[in-house]
């Protein structure tokens, strides 16, 4: 059975050009503000294991900043390998608070 997991609040997450990595469940999940929407997805690139959350986003696209790869962070497909996809998370905003769905 899933469940929402309180991993953050609005302020914690960067506005523009970063994401915030949180362990939830025994794993790392960066989470992205983008416009005035949420997105969770796993922490490691597919390439060779960075940091995600570390990455440059721009709009709904984050990049790897170890050697490039990117991702849609709506549905996780790596635009540099279309066979590969990060795994996504539901995020749930109750007040303050940003919750994922594991």
């Amino acid at each position: 059975m899933s469940s929402f997991l309180k991993v953050a609040t609005l302020g914690e997450v960067p506005e523009a050009d970063r994401g915030l990595v949180v362990e939830a469940f025994g794993r790392y999940i960066a989470i992205f503000k983008v416009g005035g929407s949420f997105h969770a997805v796993d922490n490691r690139c597919l390439h060779e294991g960075a940091s995600l959350g570390d990455g440059f986003l721009d709009g709904g696209i984050v990049t790897c900043p170890w050697h490039g790869w990117q991702y849609d962070l709506a549905s996780g497909a790596c635009i540099n390998n279309p066979k590969l996809k990060l795994r996504t998370f539901p995020v749930r905003v109750e007040g303050d608070d940003i919750l994922i769905e594991i």
